[in-house]
């Protein structure tokens, strides 16, 4: 699998993403005609983003007579979870417990989902610290009082 940049990709290049994912290969035709049912883009639109995730190496093409055939080169777990990866990492250790909590509470989750998650808390909760320690940016002479949990 390429080196590849997930975080680079636009919220747009995300929803064409989506389709290929969806679909396992998608054509330029397929792509552009799903997406114009939910947006109201171009035909040339479609094809510069598509071009793009090309260039990123998050497509690979083949040709197909006059159309080309996407591929999605990392899978949708993969992205996803090196997306949220990337977002937690720039947040305060102290507070992504917060944020998780906030994101449970305003998602609609299968029951399967949820007792997943209460197994893995379980699990989390045998080896957890009192308190995690806090990564901010460190002032001189001072203790970070913005963090609280």
């Amino acid at each position: 699998m390429p080196d590849v940049h997930v975080d680079k990709m636009t919220t747009a290049e995300w929803e064409l993403m989506r389709i290929i994912w969806t679909l396992g290969k998608a054509g330029s035709r397929e792509v552009i005609e799903i997406i114009q049912r939910k947006r109201d883009w171009t035909e040339s639109t479609i094809k510069t983003l598509l071009s793009r995730l090309v260039k990123k190496e998050m497509l690979t093409t083949t040709k197909d007579g006059r159309n080309f055939i996407y591929h999605a080169t990392v899978p949708e777990q993969t992205a996803m979870n090196e997306t949220v990866d990337d977002l937690f990492d720039s947040l305060c250790n102290m507070k992504k417990g917060a944020v998780i909590t906030e994101l449970i509470s305003n998602l609609t989750l299968t029951k399967a989902d949820i007792e997943n998650m209460q197994t893995v808390l379980a699990d989390k909760l045998t080896t957890a610290p009192e308190m995690v320690e806090c990564d901010c940016i460190p002032v001189e002479g001072t203790s970070c009082n913005q963090c609280t949990q």
